[in-house]
């Protein structure tokens, strides 16, 4: 697989935040958020073996994995890496953009999707991949990262045709006014959680954290 960095932290976003997490951030991306925090994962990365992730994962002693990007459906490898870990008995929260086919990953014990449906200030509203909304289960994520009302509209609308059982998270885009997004739910009544990156909130906005 190509890495562009290997770390131990505090999951940051969705249900688990809080979670004590090893994260494995794959090497690039096909899509090109205007409002992407991690542009330096874009790149190459460089190429490690599945054994020398494994080993590293148990080096941290964390029960939990989070496999994020980049896009980290672009690696033929991950769903070999996801049932390897699931093997130890370690969950792997698969955090990908919402664009490729997550059904390679439905028969694999201990998984965990998070699925973005991209809004339009993203300026990738239109590479949505909505075959994914059916497949998705209890445990699983469904998360929309607001900027402006625009965005909040538009995920409005996909929430309210939406009738599948995972967990639908609201997050604003970092910087802007979570506050208002709050407000807005509140308004209508949506039942989704409203959710900040929790990993901004104690450390900033840094690189590994």
């Amino acid at each position: 697989m190509h890495i562009i960095e290997v770390f131990h932290s505090l999951q940051g976003e969705g249900p688990l935040s809080g979670v004590r997490t090893t994260f494995i951030r794959t090497a690039r991306c096909n899509l090109r958020c205007r409002w992407c925090d991690t542009e330096y994962s874009f790149g190459p990365g460089h190429p490690r073996t599945l054994d020398s992730l494994v080993r590293e994962v148990v080096r941290h002693r964390t029960h939990y994995v989070c496999l994020t990007g980049g896009e980290p459906l672009l690696q033929s490898d991950s769903p070999a890496l996801v049932r390897r870990l699931s093997g130890r008995r370690v969950t792997t929260v698969i955090e990908t953009g919402g664009s490729l086919d997550v059904s390679p990953f439905l028969g694999i014990p201990r998984v965990v999707l998070s699925v973005d449906v991209k809004c339009p200030s993203s300026g990738m509203e239109g590479r949505n991949r909505w075959q994914n909304l059916p497949l998705l289960r209890a445990d699983d994520v469904l998360k929309f990262v607001i900027r402006d009302r625009t965005d909040y509209l538009y995920a409005r609308k996909v929430v309210r045709r939406y009738s599948g059982p995972a967990t639908v998270v609201f997050q604003p885009v970092w910087g802007t006014d979570a506050g208002r997004l709050a407000d807005w739910v509140l308004r209508d009544r949506l039942d989704v959680r409203v959710m900040l990156q929790e990993h901004k909130v104690l450390w900033g906005d840094v690189r590994g954290r």
